[in-house]
């Protein structure tokens, strides 16, 4: 399939990009060389070949949460500059 300058300009107007006519040109050559290698793979006989969704197989790397101990309140709540019910404090940014 020939993409023609003319859609080229098309579809960087729905873009809103501006190019010269060299540059539409050269796209037009790059979109054409695209569709036709993507027509070029419709070819190929892939009943065979199973669905995937992912070149790779996915699994979870996900990691079981731990219970691990933590800093003392008292002792994270000692570099603030304001504390609170024993929270920081920090300023209304909220109107």
């Amino acid at each position: 399939m020939r993409i023609k300058p003319e859609e080229v300009d098309y579809i960087a107007a729905l873009s809103r990009l501006v190019l010269s006519e060299q540059e539409k040109n050269i796209y037009a050559r790059h979109l054409s060389e695209i569709l036709e290698h993507a027509e070029r793979l419709s070819e190929l006989d892939t009943d065979d070949v199973e669905p995937t969704a992912h070149v790779l197989s996915l699994k979870n790397i996900f990691r079981d949460d731990e219970v691990k101990p933590s800093l003392e309140r008292d002792i994270l709540l000692s570099n603030a500059p304001e504390v609170e019910n024993g929270c920081f404090k920090v300023p209304r940014i909220v109107e």
